[in-house]
């Protein structure tokens, strides 16, 4: 494939990079967007994909992509979401810190990346990774320089997982508050939530989220009218059992995303029942468990519940204030029927196995108070991978706002993995300044659904 490529490229006029896009065997040129910046152009592609990659015969769809462009001789940065993607032009950071190009990549399911029909059962890392791969061979004609992969979040996990599958296709990878979960309902997150925090701020918390439920009467006729005036719907779940999920989504979320502060903000027990909506809704979202979130993210719940696992909430505290325990399963909100599926336990250890003993040039970069830290993936130095904390960070850490000495490491092996020359560490350095302060605005490409689903 990568052969015949090559040879399609030697009749496209040297810095054509448009003809050069559609000339690669599989590739549509949806657009061009207008230059985000001097010097960079961004186009919005899909490319040809099977359905199924054990029988490319069958179904096929159309996968959407989109390139910040550069030069093709600077470094290609493959970037997934692990979700669908923005056709915005933006940088996640390892892009701004190369100064290199960039192919986002839109998981399959979501959005336009759908096969149609619709057979869930393809829905799995192993046909993720293959479609990574195609991309990669697909691209690397034009694109000869090195390359590397990242994303955060599930997208962390999505670049993770190719590699695990196909090793050698990058020449390193960049993954951000990547977690690795056992089975629909982790334990360990309730124990890592369980020591953030003062056991004041633990107590607030725990206060907050029984005083909702047992104001269920007063509290929920404001959540569905707020509800309504947004124009939702909660016809999967019900508004009740909305409120619950969400409730019990809270302490999570405010770790996620927050930090100790916001305890001191949470309401005391008997105030008014608007307050705690309020509350909620800037926390979670009230939208969390709304029928247009699970449609958007069922492709999520849908692998959380059959392959990547979940966590666990704590729920001990509610006991005689609930009406469904034990029921906040990924399972529980996916909008059809889960019977034909079940969890596979050995998908999350083989990868965990592989990315400890085999993961080569692998950085990860964690936040220190956030909750998906609890299932952190391990590497080793001797694989030239280096696992980094950011100091009371959540789940926006990055490699900018890494401590000084660590930040030196990553930046020296990321410039290495990328062809770089050694001097170029420093530059990278300055890059690094400039994104923790604000100067320069990038994405570790992390997408959630209590962020909403990108912007197309």
């Amino acid at each position: 494939m990568e052969s015949h490529a090559r040879a399609l490229l030697q009749d496209v006029e040297p810095g054509d990079i448009l003809a050069a896009l559609q000339a690669i065997p599989g590739v549509t040129v949806v657009r061009e967007n207008a230059p985000p910046r001097p010097g960079v152009r961004h186009f919005v592609m899909t490319y040809d994909q099977p359905a199924d990659h054990r029988h490319p015969e069958g179904t096929r769809f159309q996968q959407r992509l989109t390139l910040y462009f550069r030069s093709a001789e600077l470094p290609m940065v493959l970037g997934s979401t692990g979700y669908g993607i923005s056709t915005f032009a933006y940088q996640l950071e390892p892009t701004s810190l190369l100064q290199g190009n960039q192919l986002l990549v839109e998981h399959r399911f979501f959005g336009p990346s759908t096969p149609q029909p619709t057979d869930w059962k393809l829905l799995t890392i192993e046909q993720a990774a293959a479609d990574h791969h195609r991309i990669i061979q697909a691209f690397k004609p034009l694109f000869g320089g090195r390359w590397i992969s990242t994303g955060g979040s599930k997208g962390g996990m999505t670049s993770l997982y190719h590699r695990a599958f196909y090793p050698h296709d990058v020449d390193g990878t960049v993954a951000y508050v990547t977690p690795n979960s056992y089975g629909t309902q982790d334990p360990r997150y309730v124990r890592f939530l369980s020591k953030l925090g003062t056991p004041e701020c633990r107590e607030k918390i725990r206060v907050f989220q029984r005083e909702v439920l047992a104001r269920r009467a007063e509290v929920e006729p404001l959540f569905e009218s707020r509800t309504q005036a947004m124009g939702l719907t909660f016809s999967l779940l019900g508004a009740d059992k909305a409120l619950e999920f969400t409730v019990l989504e809270f302490a999570f979320a405010l770790w996620q995303y927050g930090n100790a502060s916001l305890c001191d903000e949470l309401p005391a027990a008997g105030g008014d029942a608007g307050e705690l909506v309020d509350v909620l809704d800037d926390v979670v979202g009230l939208s969390y468990m709304s029928d247009s979130d699970l449609d958007y993210y069922a492709p999520y719940d849908f692998q959380a519940a059959t392959q990547l696992g979940s966590y666990a909430s704590d729920e001990r505290h509610l006991h005689g204030v609930q009406r469904y325990p034990g029921q906040y399963d990924p399972r529980a909100l996916v909008p059809f029927d889960m019977k034909p599926y079940r969890f596979n336990p050995f998908a999350m250890p083989l990868i965990e196995g592989w990315v400890k003993a085999f993961g080569q040039n692998i950085l990860l970069v964690y936040g220190e108070n956030d909750p998906w830290s609890t299932g952190a993936f391990d590497v080793r130095s001797r694989n030239d991978s280096y696992r980094f904390t950011v100091p009371g960070g959540n789940h926006g850490a990055r490699i900018a706002l890494l401590p000084e000495a660590e930040q030196a490491v990553a930046l020296e092996r990321l410039s290495a993995w990328a062809g770089l020359p050694a001097a170029s560490t420093a530059t990278l350095g300055l890059r690094a300044g400039a994104v923790k302060s604000g100067e320069e605005h990038v994405s570790t490409g992390v997408v959630d659904r209590r962020r909403g689903p990108p912007r197309d």
